[in-house]
């Protein structure tokens, strides 16, 4: 049974993030499971620390995304709330010099309160590369 309390549509979805850091860095949706999210980020000159290794900062931004996306499509459409970040930890695993980078956000909790999502992100040839916990915060907010 799918958790997605909105219309999960990938085109719009990436259509929302023009513009904004998740374009800037390459990273596009790609796929909208039962109860998953899924984004691929390039690991180029955009998403390189200066030895050129994927930058953690990086990795942040693209479990950040997702489970951020993920968090406000489990709220269901004309609620009034919005889920908004409140805490996201990485432990980096493994490093990626080249390829892309896939990463997959699944809830641990969804609750009235909080959400917290694990997103895992692992190198196109399937290594696990990072794991991160994000807990979001729902908020009343007139704009959703």
């Amino acid at each position: 049974m799918a958790i997605w309390g909105k219309k999960a549509d990938l085109e719009q979805i990436n259509a929302v993030c023009r513009g904004t850091a998740v374009e800037h860095l390459g990273i596009e949706f790609t796929e909208i499971g039962e109860d998953f999210l899924r984004a691929r980020m390039p690991v180029d000159q955009r998403t390189f620390q200066p030895m050129k290794l994927l930058h953690g900062g990086a990795s942040v931004l693209l479990a950040e995304s997702i489970g951020s996306l993920a968090a406000n499509l489990v709220l269901e459409e004309g609620s009034g709330k919005a889920a908004v970040g409140l805490e996201v930890n990485a432990n980096h695993l493994r490093s990626a010099t080249k390829g892309w980078v896939i990463g997959t956000a699944r809830a641990l909790h969804i609750g009235k309160a909080t959400q917290v999502w694990e997103i895992n992100i692992e190198s196109d040839e399937g290594v696990r590369l990072c794991v991160s916990r994000l807990t979001m915060s729902i908020i009343n907010f007139a704009g959703a």
